[in-house]
């Protein structure tokens, strides 16, 4: 018992972010979508993560492989 006013809440606020629109700034979406592309200091070098990350260069003995 009791749960009644619970779900009534929860239907109330649901009902609320449905149809909640808010006001949209265009002027900051613009700013934000026409933005420069990231810095070259961004970039992933991802041939340079490939070779540092490369499975066949481990360290591992065929023995420990089976083991793990």
């Amino acid at each position: 018992m009791g749960r009644g006013r619970q779900k009534a809440k929860a239907t109330k606020v649901a009902r609320k972010l449905k149809y909640f629109t808010p006001d949209t700034d265009y002027a900051a979406l613009e700013r934000e979508l026409s933005a420069s592309a990231p810095s070259s200091g961004d970039e992933i070098d991802y041939e340079e993560l490939a070779a540092k990350y490369d499975v066949a260069d481990d360290d591992w003995d065929e023995d420990d492989r089976a083991q793990a």
